[in-house]
């Protein structure tokens, strides 16, 4: 079968949007032409076209009136304007992780420690219902970017699930490092929350994705997430933390790490873990305890390779892993990092789906179940991890 040419825009012009142009470079069930990109920073747009020999748009509905597919590639408080404006236009549209958010009231007095979370919850509801409602009125689909969907670990146990029958109990898995290196990250105004959103959001969207699936594959029927009670703590930011330079501190109005517990429509749960409060790399994992099997997923970091050196200066110019504070003595190599990611597997799906159809994995219904579900842990944290029932969208 011959393949069907796509043409794709890339709305950024930062880290997102170069690892979804790295990730393009691999996707072969369609021919993928990168058209251009769009940035408001015309420098940046520059420094990010230029090298890559993609053209550089100055007006977004230029760049969405030329392609079939976007990427939005831009800070969550961005995603909403970007999703909406490609949907009216009956584009797919690719959308990076956190979804969307509560973003202030625009104020400079506003303060992401005190908001009143209900008053949170009901704006990025409202958000949300405006891009589906979208979606629904476009011949374009909502293709959420989360990378955990597509990692091979966890593409593996949905096939687990699908095969063996298995009732899910109880998930326990942790997205965790020693900081972003944003430098808007730590800001509520720029990032819509702290580590619950911009770590949590990961293993939470592994964990209601497999409790679909596990839905899907009984009685055709997703298995939703019911309630949550959560705590957050702004560890980094107590008088009495001692700062010895290795743990990023500079957040400003947001919580450096969370803890949440979901119950899910069937009462089974799942215990997850974010912060910005762990050394030696990126901690990512999940594990699966269900009544046939137990699986560990182990995406950051994974034993396919390791390596020993006695001095730094012998790997200063080799990539070792993400976000790792050292390269002295042992270090967990990823030969293929956005492999075991998922990265170049969700492209992979998502270009797929848009050129002969097919369902889509990680569609708007998990990213709104995700971010809902996050929101309503934020009201559980203010109510000192009281349970709340998480809103169905």
């Amino acid at each position: 079968m011959k393949k069907k040419v796509l043409n794709a825009g890339i709305i950024g012009s930062g880290f997102a949007a170069k690892f979804h142009f790295d990730a393009l470079q691999r996707v072969f069930n369609t021919d993928v032409k990168i058209v251009g990109a769009y940035s408001p920073n015309q420098q940046h747009l520059l420094d990010f076209t230029g090298p890559r020999d993609l053209l550089a748009f100055n007006r977004v509905e230029e760049l969405i009136n030329r392609v079939d597919l976007i990427h939005v590639c831009t800070p969550p408080a961005t995603h909403e304007h970007f999703v909406i404006a490609a949907l009216q236009h009956n584009k797919n549209v690719i959308v990076e992780k956190p979804f969307t958010g509560y973003f202030g009231d625009g104020t400079d007095s506003f303060n992401g420690d005190t908001f009143p979370r209900q008053k949170g919850m009901e704006e990025v509801m409202a958000g949300m219902r405006r891009m589906l409602d979208a979606e629904k009125k476009s011949q374009g689909r909502i293709m959420y970017a989360e990378n955990w969907i597509y990692a091979p670990a966890i593409q593996k146990e949905r096939e687990l699930l699908q095969k063996t029958g298995a009732q899910i109990i109880w998930m326990h898995g942790e997205e965790s490092h020693s900081g972003s290196h944003s430098l808007t990250y730590g800001q509520w105004e720029f990032s819509g929350g702290g580590s619950m959103m911009g770590k949590g959001c990961h293993p939470l969207s592994a964990a209601i994705y497999l409790k679909d699936v596990e839905g899907r594959a009984r009685d055709g029927n997703p298995i939703r997430p019911k309630y949550i009670s959560a705590r957050t703590h702004a560890i980094t930011r107590m008088p009495g933390f001692k700062d010895e330079g290795y743990l990023r501190r500079s957040y400003k109005d947001t919580e450096d790490f969370a803890q949440l517990h979901v119950v899910f429509e069937d009462g089974t749960i799942g215990d997850l873990f974010a912060s910005e409060l762990v050394l030696g790399g990126v901690h990512n994992w999940i594990e699966i305890n269900t009544t046939n099997h137990r699986t560990i997923c182990n995406i950051n970091p994974n034993t396919s390779m390791q390596a020993y050196t006695p001095m730094q200066k012998h790997f200063e110019d080799v990539y070792v892993v993400e976000k790792t504070e050292t390269k002295q003595g042992w270090s967990f190599i990823s030969p293929e990092e956005p492999w075991f990611t998922g990265y170049q597997q969700e492209m992979e799906a998502f270009y797929s789906a848009a050129a002969y159809g097919g369902a889509i994995e990680s569609n708007s219904r998990l990213a709104s179940d995700v971010i809902a579900t996050i929101y309503a842990g934020y009201i559980s944290a203010e109510k000192k991890g009281s349970e709340v029932e998480v809103p169905n969208i």
